[in-house]
């Protein structure tokens, strides 16, 4: 999507049925080789049988034969085990900024709760603040000046919809069954009540609703929107300007994932992955627990992203000088 800085969407197209189908059947296309390696290297933590075949050749070994039967079943599980053992890492520290008591009690200190809560507490937002990387100067220069009053409140917001989502809206078959982004129904969380420009936006929102409640928010991560990119074979579909997933300056040449993909859109292809997930774990006898329905689509996301990486730090090289840093 070419935009200058201050445009903030995708096409309207994007939002169309046909679109949509279009985009999804390429990920259906590209979906059988990513899991294969994502099986095969258990998502990032195995060593792939050319690695090991060049450390034999360095130890004089000329050839490394390897076992043909490769236990599907046995990595997937794996790979779960691993990628929700690094999720409940630091879920509880949002489990305790998405606390209704305590949520009220800040309204009597909001800048308690900027200085203290967001800045020292929440992992996301600590992160990024404490980042030396040069992208990230825009996104600390607008948390300094940003309204306290206004985070709580958005933060607040956020914890609302959450809960009433969950508890009201959410049940796994129905839930599994969507088959359109309307269905979701959470088209509001793109909307200005959910959101402090350049503080709280997609990525920062969808990480904290995804920590708390994994079965119903994906988390809609740089690595996320670059794996779209690279799972839709790099087409434009209908877009007149470029990919969805992309985010283009042409003042500066800068190339970046689209930091303001829609949410909603974004869920959509997230919930569709899911269930690309859940018939391979279906065929391998693997049990996929729906409550971390978007843990496994969070791995496997990030495994795609990972597989590009040198031409994802290509495309990203000229930020080094300048450019976006939102969140």
């Amino acid at each position: 999507m070419y935009r200058h800085q201050e445009e903030r969407s995708v096409e309207a197209v994007c939002y169309e049925q046909k679109h949509i189908e279009k985009v999804l059947d390429i990920i259906k296309t590209k979906f059988p080789e990513y899991f294969n390696d994502f099986i095969m290297l258990e998502a990032g933590y195995g060593v792939s049988e050319q690695d090991v075949q060049k450390i034999a050749e360095k130890l004089g070994v000329q050839k490394v034969t390897s076992k043909k039967n490769v236990d599907i079943t046995k990595k997937f599980k794996n790979i779960i085990i691993e990628a929700s053992e690094n999720f409940e890492k630091d879920r509880e520290k949002y489990i305790a900024i998405f606390d209704q008591e305590a949520l009220e009690e800040y309204e009597d200190d909001p800048q308690y709760f900027k200085s203290t809560v967001l800045k020292k507490e929440c992992p996301i937002i600590h992160h990024t603040l404490f980042s030396t990387a040069k992208e990230l100067d825009k996104y600390k220069r607008d948390f300094n000046i940003s309204d306290s009053n206004e985070l709580l409140t958005v933060v607040s917001n956020l914890f609302n919809f959450a809960e009433d989502y969950y508890d009201n809206f959410y049940e796994e078959k129905a839930y599994d069954k969507i088959d359109c982004h309307e269905g979701l129904e959470i088209s509001d969380l793109d909307t200005d009540d959910y959101t402090v420009y350049g503080v709280i936006g997609g990525g920062i929102k969808s990480h904290m609703l995804y920590k708390v409640y994994p079965a119903v928010f994906p988390n809609r991560s740089r690595d996320a929107i670059w794996a779209l990119w690279y799972l839709t074979d790099k087409k434009t579909f209908d877009c007149k300007q470029d990919s969805e997933f992309l985010m283009i300056d042409v003042d500066k040449c800068i190339t970046q994932q689209n930091y303001f993909y829609p949410y909603e859109l974004f869920t959509f292809y997230a919930h569709q992955i899911y269930q690309m997930l859940k018939q391979k774990s279906d065929e391998n006898n693997v049990y996929l627990d729906p409550e971390n329905r978007y843990i496994i689509v969070d791995a496997f996301l990030t495994f795609v992203a990972a597989q590009h990486e040198d031409e994802i730090s290509f495309l990203k090289q000229q930020i080094k000088d300048g450019g976006f840093g939102y969140a």
